[in-house]
């Protein structure tokens, strides 16, 4: 495994992935991110972090069957793995214990 490292957009791909459950690939991950966020998203940009995500061992993905409407052709399919699961808890205890740490004066 590359590391768990997580940048921001790969953890909120990442999380679109873990919402999609089996059904995760390249379009739906755009489109479940432009849903929750609010915010449109490049496919391309999509596609680069799941391959990162897959070398970093968080995500694995297949080939799926073939579709009419896909002209045919076949989807990659991406589900999350127990280290890509681990990693979000860890970023999420992480946020959570950071926003716990910010004083109320702070926000005076």
């Amino acid at each position: 495994m590359k590391g768990t490292y997580l940048g921001e957009f790969e953890e909120v791909v990442l999380l679109a992935v873990a919402i999609r459950v089996g059904a995760a690939y390249g379009a739906t991950v755009v489109g479940e991110i432009e849903q929750q966020m609010g915010r449109s998203v490049n496919l391309g940009a999509v596609h680069s972090a799941l391959h990162r995500l897959q070398e970093k061992g968080l995500v694995t993905s297949e080939v799926g069957g073939v579709t009419a409407e896909r002209g045919g052709r076949r989807k990659r399919l991406y589900v999350l793995t127990g280290a890509g699961r681990r990693a979000l808890e860890e970023v999420r205890q992480l946020r959570n214990q950071m926003w716990d740490a910010i004083p109320q004066t702070a926000w005076s």
